[in-house]
């Protein structure tokens, strides 16, 4: 089961390596903003030929490899693990090897060719596209929270019927694997985890909202239904997330509490559960939104546009990957190289947002045992 989950995960860290360039909008390849005459320049053409070739042979290889490893050898849970660690952190490092060489080299072709010379660069403002957001409401990311109250209040009342030693882990066979001292923490360390993903993806959910819908006036129509599609669907993914966390979070401490009130069987089930659902929603979210506005979308730009273009943004993308802009007040902005959001790493609010709660996290196991 556990060779099963890691090889699913390998295989879809490097599919989505794969297909990444023809996801991103078509006027951003490799972290790099192009004017939309230039999307079938025969270089960009071959730059993303060349980087999925290589990922292809690379994900054959990593595969053909991590299965015949498995299969010709007595493997154990700690090999298979540190294995199924390594490999797509391997992946996806040679990804991004591959990914910074690529946007270094067309950012010298750009500036070298001066590509936005006779280009018209301005910023769209459409207030009517707001009024089309679909996206849930912020308190929607609130509603699981129901679930980590009851659990804080089941477990309190049921405290002093507890056993001395508390599961901490469970491991691939749905057993037990790790205890902890009974206390306060180890007993309400479950809901006090989830507690914070949830206020987590309520504020993401909150200041997506309110961040700014960036179009494209050199093709306002694929740009601004890539812009709604993206919010609306990440914030559903989000949404059912959420609810898997919660519900996986909530199995768990009621298994804590009511010892082998859920068999082994469906404890072991349960993470592959997950993360089949979690991986078919992403691939879900990718396709929904890279199908607009991309390489995937098949469809020429027709619109009239008198050569006028976006704002060529690249000084604020370091490296393509990370947004500093100063001048922009939204938290969140559609990444460039991907599906999804990425920080405005020049506002502060992000980074509680994001990198509190996860320190947060970090640091709790650590008073397991006091």
């Amino acid at each position: 089961m556990e060779f099963a989950i890691l090889f699913i995960t390998i295989i879809f860290v490097s599919v989505f390596q794969i297909f990444i360039p023809f996801f991103a909008k078509r006027t951003v390849v490799f972290g790099v903003s192009i004017p939309n005459e230039q999307i079938k320049n025969p270089k960009v053409m071959k730059y993303k030929k060349i980087y999925t070739i290589i990922t292809s042979i690379m994900a054959l290889i990593v595969l053909g490899g991590f299965f015949f490893w498995n299969q010709g050898q007595n493997v154990n849970e700690t090999q298979l693990a540190l294995a199924g660690m390594m490999i797509p952190f391997i992946v996806l490092l040679v990804g991004l090897a591959l990914y910074l060489y690529f946007h270094f080299t067309l950012s010298k072709l750009k500036k070298s060719q001066n590509w936005y010379r006779d280009v018209k660069q301005v910023y769209y403002a459409d207030l009517a596209t707001r009024s089309k957001d679909e996206m849930l409401a912020p308190f929607a990311h609130l509603m699981p929270i129901i679930i980590s109250a009851g659990l804080v209040i089941l477990t309190v009342n049921v405290y002093d019927r507890l056993p001395s030693q508390i599961p901490t882990h469970w491991g691939p066979t749905g057993q037990a694997d790790a205890f902890s001292n009974k206390s306060w923490m180890t007993a309400l360390g479950l809901p006090i985890i989830l507690i914070i993903m949830q206020l987590m993806f309520f504020a993401i959910n909150l200041f997506t909202k309110k961040s700014g819908i960036k179009i494209n006036p050199g093709n306002v129509t694929s740009s601004k239904l890539r812009q709604l599609r993206l919010r609306k669907y990440t914030s559903w993914f989000l949404f059912v997330v959420n609810i898997l966390l919660s519900l996986l979070f909530a199995i768990l401490q009621l298994n804590l509490i009511y010892e082998n009130v859920v068999n082994e069987t469906f404890m072991m089930i349960l993470p592959l559960g997950f993360m089949v659902i979690t991986l078919a929603g992403t691939i879900w979210l990718a396709v929904k939104v890279g199908s607009v506005d991309s390489d995937f979308e098949g469809k020429p730009i027709m619109e009239n546009t008198n050569n006028v273009e976006a704002m060529d943004e690249d000084k604020y993308w370091k490296g393509g990957l990370f947004y500093y802009n100063r001048n922009d007040p939204s938290v969140f902005v559609e990444k460039r190289f991907g599906i999804g959001y990425t920080l405005n790493f020049a506002n502060p609010i992000g980074y509680l947002i994001i990198i509190l709660p996860i320190v947060l996290i970090c640091i709790l196991p650590f008073f397991f045992n006091k």
